[in-house]
């Protein structure tokens, strides 16, 4: 690379860790031209650093990639489907929005993240040597998850076991960028917004903190673990606690593989038990009840009939898929799906419950209603051929993961795959309760995966082709 180019990469790649860094930050009071991105501490950086790449000299595209392909197909025919619905787009209108005004807003937020930002990560990290990969972005996300933990320590001891004493240590970030103080009852949600942000977070470094149990030794190598456990309980997300559970029962059932890696198991069952143990000590009434919440809100049946969350959550679901059992080829256009369900929210979802008749009917509201499913609003938007496009999408990813997991030869990049494959199966999972593609995780470690998967095969065409 030439001096003027290396001078601009080293630029970006300074906002691409900083913006790495404040991926959870989102609790504060933004510039409200950038819309959907306005509080989003880590979009700041990660959109001016994909300004300063534009004024490299080469910058990288993988065009010729499946997995890029057939990103480029899904985000086409999300504007084919809304250009196929044009007569009844024209017409929407709702919360002081037309229907072509949502559609352009969704339309450049889905273009930011599924290209800007991924093209901003794929050019970022394509002068790291792919066995130093798993490190480097592994420690931003550590130093992230340390402040996260400090400040979320006295989060819980304010909110979960109100201790008061400790709100003058919260008080004190309240002095630092991004940052703004609220607290929930008994729950968590450090420096995000709500506790379902910071779930997010977690289920995206969830992955990356587990893999220090296999490349670490000594007793700290579990401490990630913990951290990323113990936020979950705390932060009274269900999704996050089943899903975080799932990634790492899926890293239990690859380090029970060998001898070593079991022994691994065993010594961080050991190390929680005695850690739950003092936490028992300290105050053994509190955490029970913990416990036996947490296990209460999975019932998702019974909660449906007294829960408000619930209530809206699976009536925005089904109002979606209603409209796409009215719509079910191409959908009713991208960004379309609220003007269309809110003509069908059932009424076990809107009866006595407070956030339809405050925010999601209401039309002086400017804010538009979740779909809280990115599935069924997909379903409801572009239909039964864009979910198609969707899950072929998804598949080229998981194959991929799993072509270049039995093809590498270096173990630090069959971790890293590891991590990979485990981190996209949060994100899927999470996507049954979040309706935005603006998760900033999905895109970094799908540019990881573009990046070795490249590499991986080349390195096989290279072995393939060398004379005996």
């Amino acid at each position: 690379m030439k001096t003027s180019s290396i001078r601009i990469h080293k630029i970006y790649y300074t906002l691409f860790v900083l913006g790495l860094f404040f991926f959870p930050f989102n609790n504060f009071k933004g510039l409200s031209l950038l819309g959907e991105f306005r509080n989003e501490a880590g979009a700041y950086f990660l959109l001016l650093g994909f300004l300063v790449m534009l004024f490299e000299i080469k910058i990288l595209i993988p065009y010729k990639h499946i997995i890029f392909q057939s990103l480029l197909v899904l985000l086409l025919w999300c504007l084919v489907s809304t250009i196929l619905n044009f007569d009844s787009v024209i017409t929407n209108y709702f919360k002081f929005t037309s229907g072509i005004n949502r559609f352009i807003r969704q339309y450049i937020s889905l273009i930011i993240s599924s290209l800007f930002f991924f093209l901003f990560f794929f050019n970022s990290i394509k002068s790291i040597k792919n066995d130093d990969l798993l490190i480097k972005i592994r420690k931003i996300f550590l130093y992230s998850l340390v402040f996260i933990s400090i400040y979320g320590f006295f989060e819980i001891m304010v909110s979960i076991f109100y201790i008061s004493q400790f709100r003058i240590f919260l008080e004190a970030f309240s002095y630092l960028p991004f940052m703004n103080v609220n607290l929930h009852l008994e729950k968590i949600a450090s420096v995000a917004f709500e506790p379902p942000f910071l779930a997010i977070y977690l289920i995206t470094v969830a992955s990356w903190m587990f893999s220090y149990i296999i490349t670490e030794k000594g007793l700290l190598k579990f401490i990630p673990t913990i951290l990323i456990l113990l936020l979950t309980f705390y932060s009274g997300s269900r999704t996050a606690l089943i899903i975080i559970t799932l990634q790492f029962f899926i890293f239990v059932l690859y380090l029970l593989r060998n001898e070593r890696h079991r022994k691994m198991i065993l010594n961080f069952f050991k190390i929680t038990t005695v850690f739950f143990s003092f936490l028992l000590i300290f105050n053994s009434s509190k955490i029970i009840q913990s416990i036996e919440e947490k296990l209460e809100s999975l019932n998702f049946k019974e909660n449906l009939k007294d829960n408000i969350s619930n209530q809206s959550r699976f009536g925005m679901q089904y109002a979606a898929l209603v409209v796409f059992a009215e719509n079910p080829i191409a959908g009713v256009g991208f960004g379309q799906q609220a003007y269309h369900s809110r003509l069908h929210y059932p009424k076990w979802a809107t009866k006595n419950n407070y956030e339809f008749k405050l925010f999601y009917q209401n039309s002086r509201e400017p804010s538009f209603p979740p779909a809280y499913n990115l599935y069924t609003r997909l379903l409801a938007e572009i239909g039964i051929i864009g979910i198609a496009i969707l899950f072929f999408f998804f598949y080229f990813i998981i194959k991929t993961c799993i072509k270049c997991w039995k093809k590498t030869k270096s173990e630090k990049q069959s971790i890293l795959l590891l991590v990979l494959f485990v981190s996209f199966i949060g994100f899927f999972i999470n996507w049954m309760q979040f309706d935005s593609f603006r998760m900033y995780g999905f895109w970094l470690v799908l540019a990881i995966l573009i990046k070795l998967s490249i590499h991986i095969e080349h390195e096989q065409n290279i072995t393939t082709n060398t004379p005996l």
